[in-house]
């Protein structure tokens, strides 16, 4: 079995309730979740819009390969509405699903980084993360998680979700 480590987030239509299909979804088609993180509101990271996210990391257990994950993960966020920018470039989404890590793998192709490489510039990954795994060390920086989010010079607010919570 394989373990990988995703971040889910978005900030179109019911965050929460796109998350919770989100993390339906992935149980069905990719392995099971061993563990969650709390859900996080989160200021938008690298645009500008007035629409807040909700963030949370989750483990999963799969037979699924880095690449066979991330084109279920793709499918997912497809069929929950999300609509990717032409050209690139962040956009309000209604759900986003990337994989930090996967087992103690680097991978490194025009597809697919592993481990994400911007999570450690991100306090909205590195706070749940450090929730689920805040000793695992980061395979290429070679810190634990925890370090890193002590590290990290993101200022953006990243605090609890106290809305309606809807069951993961």
């Amino acid at each position: 079995m394989n373990k990988a480590v995703l971040i889910l987030g978005g900030n179109i239509g019911d965050r929460a309730e796109n998350l919770a299909l989100s993390v339906n979804m992935i149980e069905l088609e990719a392995g099971e979740i061993i563990v969650k993180s709390d859900i996080y509101e989160t200021e938008p990271w690298g645009f500008e819009t007035d629409k807040g996210f909700l963030n949370m990391v989750v483990v999963l257990s799969t037979n699924l390969a880095a690449g066979e994950l991330l084109t279920v993960l793709q499918s997912i966020e497809k069929r929950l509405g999300r609509k990717r920018r032409v050209g690139g470039g962040y956009i309000s989404r209604t759900i986003d699903i990337d994989i930090l890590f996967f087992n103690d793998e680097v991978i490194d192709t025009d597809r697919l980084k592993i481990p994400h490489p911007l999570m450690h510039k991100r306090r909205f990954t590195l706070r749940p993360l450090a929730d689920v795994l805040p000793g695992y060390i980061h395979p290429v920086l070679g810190k634990p998680v925890k370090n890193l989010l002590m590290e990290c010079n993101d200022n953006s607010e990243v605090k609890l979700f106290q809305g309606e919570r809807v069951s993961l």
